[in-house]
């Protein structure tokens, strides 16, 4: 699946996907784009997997936008 258009509200980000939906995800669930300026969200570029902030250091995959997954970074106290 390939996302085909991104915007966000105050609260959601909205992903257009390649088979017509459109699906909301809460910016919670990714604080960097949560945290992010309006003018670094929207510097964006789509990839076949999924969706890259260059200024945010943010990737997102499709498939875990699917899945139901957030924001997968783990600090290094969270590795260990």
């Amino acid at each position: 699946m390939i996302a085909t258009a991104v915007h966000f509200d105050d609260a959601q980000m909205w992903v257009g996907l390649e088979d017509g939906r459109t699906i909301g995800i809460p910016l919670l669930r990714f604080p960097r784009l949560q945290h992010g300026a309006p003018e670094d969200r929207a510097n964006y570029f789509i990839s076949p997997s999924g969706i890259h902030w260059d200024d945010l250091d943010e990737d997102i995959s499709i498939d875990g936008l699917l899945a139901g997954r957030g924001d997968q970074t783990r600090s290094k106290s969270q590795q260990k």
